[in-house]
């Protein structure tokens, strides 16, 4: 074998090392399961997101509005993510409607009210509720707050307009914040 073909054979075993720790650091995450895809804490809000069969449309608006590279950022962050069937139950036609160019203002008002500066668990909203008697508001990105409280062992979250959505699956870690997924959309 000549220096080069033992060169490029080394560079392979040296490549296959790396991407197999890689593997192995992510299998050894603790993940939360998520539209059927494993959620890595290492990974950031959108790197996790695409890959939720659940989120397609929230994917697709984060995109519309042109918010990737900040979900991607530094953060933190914690997303109030509505599934397909959260913005299935919004009036026919609105996600359509929001998604097109001259709409981007609003779907980037109605996108930035689902995320809160900062990183807060379940349990840290919890606590929150339960210092503030059974509520606690929270500013959300927008400017408008959200107000959280519970029922039972469920969290909630009620927007400007009322409309209440249940947290679902709670505390999906990312490396620049927290998803706690959603069943309704919030309006600002």
């Amino acid at each position: 074998m000549n220096t080069r073909s033992k060169i490029a054979v080394l560079g392979m075993v040296a490549l296959s090392f790396a991407f197999s720790g890689n593997l192995t650091a992510q299998m050894k995450e603790k993940t939360v399961m998520v539209g059927g895809a494993a959620m890595y804490p290492s990974k950031n809000i959108i790197e996790n997101a695409v890959n939720s069969k659940d989120h397609k449309t929230l994917v697709t608006a984060v995109k519309a509005a042109g918010l990737v590279e900040t979900l991607q950022g530094k953060g933190p962050f914690t997303v109030l993510a509505p599934t397909d069937a959260a913005f299935a139950k919004l009036p026919k036609g609105t996600v359509e409607s929001l998604v097109k160019p001259e709409n981007k203002e609003m779907l980037t008002k109605v996108l930035t009210y689902h995320v809160l500066a900062g990183k807060y668990s379940a349990k840290e909203i919890w606590a929150a509720v339960k210092a503030g008697n059974g509520k606690s508001m929270m500013k959300t990105v927008e400017g408008e707050d959200v107000t959280f409280w519970t029922k039972g062992k469920d969290l909630y979250v009620t927007d400007a307009k009322g409309n209440s959505a249940k947290i679902t699956i709670a505390d999906v870690n990312q490396s620049n914040g927290v998803i706690h997924v959603i069943d309704t959309v919030l309006m600002p």
